[in-house]
């Protein structure tokens, strides 16, 4: 499933296209995927982390950047006060290029007037807009702090040289009753699915599919048949432990052999 979960990830628009809130995105070099055998990644890894090691193994497959430092920690004294994702040189201008990335699941939740801070993680613990600003205005500076200007220079990198971007990909869910809300200027290509509360899952017009509950690992992939479909009722149990857990679940159904759709089924 790794390979899966590598074309995924290359798969996700970015969430913005160009610059936006004073952050430059990253643009991934073109990738021949034909002959592509990625190394296993750990499945009880957090998400995130394992976006990593997609990023990374996608990254050595091109000849236009090469891997200079992975996941460093920045310490003051004894006390790890971040880390940089990643610095890449590009092969043919040798400028160094700092990335932090970031792979999220966001809702659109229409109750919320701006539409940049519309998007919210499915149990609404986390923001875009926190995230974007936490890039922007902490992680980005923390190479040209002191303690970030003595990791480098360990290394022998002069933080002057360093441009800044971020790999920001994420996947959006809009509302079932409204699916048209607006999130200017972000990427609509970003839109996968819908959401939908327990009380619209247990309708009529959710019982005549199958379904699948897919493990996190698999959040990235596009829904196939290959797996255990389970029907409406078995499903209505499960959804309900999850709910009842404040968990929100992401759901394939299946319409047809051929058609697909994925969902998150919200608690609050």
């Amino acid at each position: 499933m790794i390979k899966e979960q590598c074309l995924g990830f290359l798969n996700t628009p970015a969430l913005w296209i160009g610059e936006q809130f004073g952050i430059e995105q990253f643009v991934f070099p073109e990738l021949n995927m034909s002959r592509f055998l990625p190394k296993p990644i750990f499945k009880k890894m957090r998400l995130g982390h394992q976006m990593e090691h997609v990023f990374e193994q996608l990254l050595i497959r091109n000849n236009t950047y090469e891997l200079v430092l992975h996941n460093q920690p920045v310490k003051d004294g004894n006390l790890t006060i971040g880390e940089i994702d990643f610095i890449l040189k590009n092969r043919e201008t040798e400028k160094l290029l700092h990335v932090e990335l970031t792979y999220k699941f966001y809702i659109i939740d229409p109750t919320i007037s701006e539409p940049i801070h519309r998007l919210i993680g499915p149990n609404r613990r986390d923001m875009f807009y926190t995230k974007m600003e936490k890039i922007r205005d902490k992680q980005f500076p923390l190479l040209h702090s002191e303690n970030g200007i003595r990791t480098l220079s360990e290394r022998n990198i002069n933080h002057e040289d360093i441009e800044h971007q971020a790999c920001y990909k994420a996947q959006l869910f809009m509302p079932f009753t409204d699916m048209n809300v607006d999130i200017t200027p972000l990427n609509t290509d970003c839109i996968y699915g819908y959401w939908v509360r327990f009380t619209d899952f247990e309708n009529s017009a959710f019982r005549n599919h199958k379904y699948y509950l897919p493990y996190k690992s698999e959040w990235v992939i596009e829904p196939h048949k290959m797996v255990r479909w389970s029907s409406h009722f078995e499903t209505l149990m499960e959804v309900n432990l999850r709910t009842l857990n404040e968990n929100a679940p992401m759901l394939w159904m299946k319409k047809s052999d051929t058609e697909f759709e994925k969902f998150f089924v919200v608690w609050w």
